[in-house]
């Protein structure tokens, strides 16, 4: 049974059609990178899996159940397994322990619990050190691997992250992508990313899926996506030979 199933999958904002016919699955434990042209559909697709938006048209299904019209109250708990980091990580006033803190507090969890996640999740990413630091002071790279260590602490199945180097010199670059590989072999997380980066595309994931104008033109292992793909439009792309 597929994690994610989508069905014949649009979205439409006003008079543009975003995604448009879309059918995907998705495994659970794998790597998955998305990658094409800016303005695709990449970033939308991925609010979907997400649930943070629902289809126009076609089904999605999580888990084999039947989510395209679902409310709120079937959502919520949903989501709660599913946990996304973006390229540019927002931290609230406070210490590092305070921003950890707040999805933690929100489930409910007793106080030696969340202090013990935390401590766990820090370690984990190696900044144990930063626990009381203001999260005011932290660098770019510190936020994006703190921002990892606050998805870890809610032991999400499903990890989403769109463009989550963008913003960062080479060194914190290769140490955020070690981070992600990490949790999803350690965790076995379903880890799906959205990126411009090729190169990262290709040592992150498993499988690759190329979109372009918001349709899904290939998915593959990213072995063949990066050396034989099947599709003119995905060769042209990683080629870089693509007129858009």
């Amino acid at each position: 049974m597929p994690l994610f199933k989508l069905e014949n999958i649009s979205k439409i904002y006003a008079n543009n059609t975003v995604l448009k016919n879309i059918d995907l699955t998705i495994e659970s434990g794998i790597s998955y990178a998305i990658i094409g042209p800016s303005g695709a559909g990449k970033s939308t697709l991925l609010r979907l899996m997400n649930l943070l938006e629902l289809p126009s048209f076609g089904n999605l299904y999580y888990n084999d159940q039947s989510v395209a019209n679902a409310n709120e109250s079937v959502l919520l708990p949903l989501r709660r397994q599913m946990t996304m980091v973006i390229q540019n990580s927002q931290m609230l006033a406070g210490t590092v322990e305070d921003n950890m803190k707040i999805g933690l507090k929100l489930r409910g969890l007793p106080n030696s619990i969340i202090q013990e996640k935390i401590k766990q999740a820090l370690a984990f990413v190696g900044l144990k050190n930063l626990v009381n630091r203001k999260a005011n002071t932290l660098s770019g790279g510190e936020i994006q691997r703190i921002a990892l260590a606050r998805a870890i602490t809610l032991e999400p199945k499903v990890l989403f992250l769109d463009e989550p180097t963008a913003n960062l010199d080479p060194q914190n670059v290769a140490m955020v992508e070690s981070l992600i590989s990490d949790i999803q072999k350690q965790f076995s997380t379903t880890v799906i990313i959205v990126t411009h980066n090729l190169f990262q595309a290709k040592r992150i994931a498993e499988e690759v899926i190329f979109m372009h104008q918001g349709k899904i033109i290939e998915k593959a292992s990213a072995k063949t996506i990066f050396n034989d793909p099947a599709e003119n439009l995905t060769k042209q792309f990683v080629h870089g030979t693509m007129i858009y």
